[in-house]
């Protein structure tokens, strides 16, 4: 017993690590962003709850995001049309039109 208690505080321990909490925020344009959780930033776009094939484990929503113009990205294909590579060109990644997010 003292073994699986160890382990499950070990284990949430663990995914407390893997993710960031983001605060909800006001954009430029008035609009409110409710917080929400992600992927914590690593320099891979892979492991974000975004990514094709991942799954969000908060909302359970199905990942769909190619990162189409992010070198880290299985499905990379060159830089976008403003000549940008990886994060910076995240706006311009996803050709279903999801936006960037962890």
């Amino acid at each position: 017993m003292r073994y699986f208690i160890a382990a499950l505080v070990l284990m949430s321990t663990c995914n407390l690590a893997l993710a960031d909490h983001v605060n909800g925020y006001m954009k430029s344009n008035g609009t409110y962003v409710q917080g929400y959780e992600r992927s914590a930033p690593n320099g891979t776009v892979q492991d974000n709850y975004s990514y094709r094939g991942n799954t969000n484990p908060y909302t359970g929503q199905q990942g769909t995001n190619r990162y189409t113009h992010d070198t880290t990205s299985s499905y990379y294909q060159g830089p976008n049309a403003q000549g940008q590579s990886g994060h910076d060109s995240a706006s311009e990644n996803n050709s279903a039109g999801d936006s960037y997010s962890h």
